[in-house]
């Protein structure tokens, strides 16, 4: 039995048991009639997706023929067999369906991916990142992905997808990206193969300077994948799921236009979407509304994924752990035995050439994501399950309680710099690179507790950590033995990621021998002595967490919200020319003014 569908441009789902095998050209089947009735039952799903495209044509007014042109899914497809009236050798059925190169040919069918077949009937999966040229793809993105494929995170199936303007191979991307894979230090079996295997699942779409006839030819190209990885599984059940993922590393400028199209052009009807979105997350709270809002009408909150790589870190992840699974820091963990918070982010290196002087500086780029939502996972309430919501509900409840930053409690800086430095020396006037300033909480937690920040560029050392300093003890029948500065006989608990990720706890102890002298000592959790690991990139944490659907780690829009109106009042006085950062030398520590600031809230950078 031999039956022809030459108008239609996609092979069907059939039933994976009643599959003989697939040849480079057609489908063989066993049984009569009725078995290969059963299994056109994707006919459907090709008319649903037909129609999905018309409506997304009408919507941007494309002409039917554009849209076959940029819609041709597949390199080949499987031909009308009549030989032996229908059946082969065996005696087996035959379905067969005309190849599409017959159609006018598209820029789609030349970049067509040719993907090894896995026999996998696990959902499928395709990553599009867009803006797939660009440094932040080259040097974090792609080795991310490799390295969660590397390590099994990524399913076998997987698409990936690199989409831009550039006239480019999948051979040319592949090339690009190649020399950046590395696979982990302490796991290095068949690394070359990974990397080819990974490679090999790799493609490229030139989209053009035309967003909405990009984006449908994307869509084109992710079906085209996932068709192939569902003509391999044949799913018995009827129908197959299939996820996509898209990563906008576009500029800030583009974001909204390429979302818009992708939202109603790209997206799967057969599974999730999920876009992820990177920082910074508009100018100021008003420009932050307007752009949540442009998004919320395109996607469900659900489906957005803001990242930070910064809240990628281990440091980030281990705080909800350190609080709420160890009995000794919990009851200590409220104004009755803090006196102060500090959150330091120092680095030692010029910024990256380009990145503060375009006017969003420090305090946008940093602060806004990174420093608050640090904050807000330090001083929030117990959330009531791990579940991704319930923690992004206890931040909000948090950061909607900080105090709106008064200028009076902020101090800003903006190093020196030459031309024979290296970094930036084209920073507009008002543009910090250095910010310094305290907060506070006002609930019944952390009423009264002073939260240091300090997070600058170009100073003397590349540190990042926490350090939460403990009160004295009341009474204390020792403090006549630590001397005049009875800060040095405060414990503190030290949690470090850069240098050398530790955890320390700063404890009072007798110095062995004759006679009564205390000294203060820390216990030190050293992660590289304890744990024989490499540590995963931020990128790595945060795509998996994408992957899984966990966003406890990703800004809600009403975090935002309540993170830019804290800072607010601050951006409106640096708008206004009424607050000028302080000259500091680069390679020093800062501005000066911000020692004053600490000793005004009677606190001592520690670290000093």
């Amino acid at each position: 039995m031999s039956v022809s569908f030459s108008n239609f441009p996609a092979p069907f789902p059939a039933t994976g048991k009643n599959i003989h095998t697939v040849t480079s050209d057609r489908f063989v089947l066993y049984g009569g009639s009725a078995t290969i009735c059963q299994s056109f039952c994707g006919l459907k799903l090709w008319l649903l997706d037909r129609l999905n495209l018309k409506h997304c044509s009408k919507k941007h007014g494309l002409s039917e023929s554009k849209i076959i042109k940029n819609q041709d899914k597949l390199d080949s497809h499987l031909k009308t067999s009549s030989s032996n009236d229908g059946r082969d050798s065996e005696g087996v059925s035959t379905l067969s369906v005309p190849n599409v190169t017959k159609r006018p040919t598209s820029k789609l069918q030349a970049h067509s991916p040719n993907f090894p077949v896995q026999s996998d009937q696990a959902p499928s999966l395709c990553i599009a990142v867009i803006g797939a040229t660009g440094e932040l793809a080259r040097r974090k993105i792609f080795p991310a992905l490799f390295a969660l494929y590397y390590s099994g995170f990524l399913p076998e199936n997987v698409g990936i997808v690199g989409y831009s303007r550039k006239n480019l191979t999948d051979e040319d991307l592949r090339s690009i990206i190649a020399s950046t894979l590395t696979c982990r230090i302490d796991h290095r079996e068949n690394c070359g193969d990974k990397i080819d295997a990974f490679l090999s699942r790799t493609c490229y779409l030139n989209g053009g300077y035309d967003n909405r006839e990009g984006m449908l030819k994307l869509s084109a190209l992710m079906e085209h994948i996932e068709i192939i990885d569902f003509l391999a599984a044949y799913l018995p059940q009827g129908g197959f799921e299939a996820n996509r993922i898209f990563y906008l590393s576009v500029p800030q400028e583009a974001l909204l236009d390429v979302a818009s199209t992708l939202a109603i052009c790209a997206q799967t009807q057969k599974g999730w979407n999920r876009i992820i979105i990177e920082k910074p997350f508009g100018f100021d709270a008003l420009s932050s509304h307007w752009l949540t809002k442009a998004l919320l009408s395109k996607f469900q909150e659900k489906q957005l994924y803001r990242i930070d790589h910064l809240l990628g870190r281990n440091l980030i992840e281990n705080l909800t752990v350190l609080r709420f699974s160890n009995l000794i820091f919990e009851p200590l963990w409220s104004r009755t035995y803090i006196r102060s918070i500090q959150v330091i982010l120092s680095e030692e290196m010029g910024v990256q050439s380009g990145r503060y002087f375009d006017g969003y500086g420090i305090i946008r780029d940093i602060v806004h994501s990174h420093i608050l939502q640090t904050i807000a996972l330090l001083a929030m309430e117990p959330p009531i399950s791990l579940n991704g919501e319930d923690i992004r509900n206890e931040k909000v409840k948090v950061l909607r309680l900080i105090r709106r930053l008064e200028p009076s409690n902020v101090i800003l800086g903006q190093y020196k710099a030459t031309f024979d430095d290296k970094v930036d020396v084209k920073l507009n006037s008002l543009t910090p690179t250095y910010f310094a300033a305290v907060l506070y909480i006002d609930n019944a937690r952390w009423d009264g507790v002073p939260f240091l920040i300090k997070a600058g560029m170009g100073l003397i050392k590349h540190r990042v950590e926490i350090r939460i300093q403990f009160r004295h003890v009341p009474g204390n029948i020792y403090h006549d033995r630590f001397g005049h500065n009875i800060n040095l006989a405060t414990n503190e608990l030290i949690l470090r990621d850069v240098p050398d990720e530790a955890i320390l706890v700063r404890v009072n102890n007798k110095v062995p021998g004759l006679g009564l002298q205390l000294d203060a000592s820390e216990l030190n959790l050293l992660y590289k002595d304890k744990y024989n690991a490499e540590v995963p990139d931020s990128y790595e944490h945060l795509l998996l967490d994408v992957i899984d659907g966990d966003n406890h780690l990703f800004m809600r829009s009403d975090e935002l919200t309540a993170a830019w109106n804290i800072l607010n009042p601050v951006l409106q006085e640096i708008d206004k020319n009424n607050i000028a950062p302080e000259l500091y030398e680069l390679g020093g520590r800062g501005p000066v003014g911000a020692y004053y600031l600490w000793a005004k809230h009677g606190v001592q950078w520690t670290e000093d």
